[in-house]
């Protein structure tokens, strides 16, 4: 069974679990702390660790009195999600579509065209 699609994740979510894909388990003490500005309270911090243990985004152990989050996702996975997410709402699900306008709005650096000149030659040499 392939494994399932997550969900989108808030800016504020996206917060929370960069800080415990760093960790990879954390307490909401240890993910409170850990928050770069600005900072959250901790029952915030608390609600929003229950909404993603519900989306299945991460799990919890008991630790004492504590409880110990642990991602269910991965970082990749999550932005893999988010894009085709945008993708499919905003792009018409052209990959392609996106690409050119993220070009469009901001020149690349020649080390990102280098990139992308690469990959583009790749693809070429693998359609012959």
């Amino acid at each position: 069974m392939p494994a399932k699609k997550p969900k989108m994740l808030t800016k504020a979510e996206v917060r929370v679990m960069n800080v415990l894909w760093e960790k990879r388990r954390a307490t909401v003490a240890d993910v409170v702390a850990a928050l770069p500005p600005p900072p959250l309270a901790y029952t915030t911090v608390l609600t929003m660790l229950r909404v993603l243990e519900q989306k299945a985004v991460v799990s919890r152990t008991a630790d004492g009195r504590a409880h110990v989050y642990h991602p269910l996702v991965e970082q990749d996975e999550a932005a893999t999600s988010a894009v085709s997410e945008i993708v499919r709402s905003f792009f018409s699900n052209s990959r392609s579509a996106l690409a050119v306008r993220l070009m469009e709005e901001e020149r690349p650096s020649q080390q990102e065209l280098d990139s992308i000149k690469a990959l583009i030659a790749k693809y070429e040499r693998d359609a012959s």
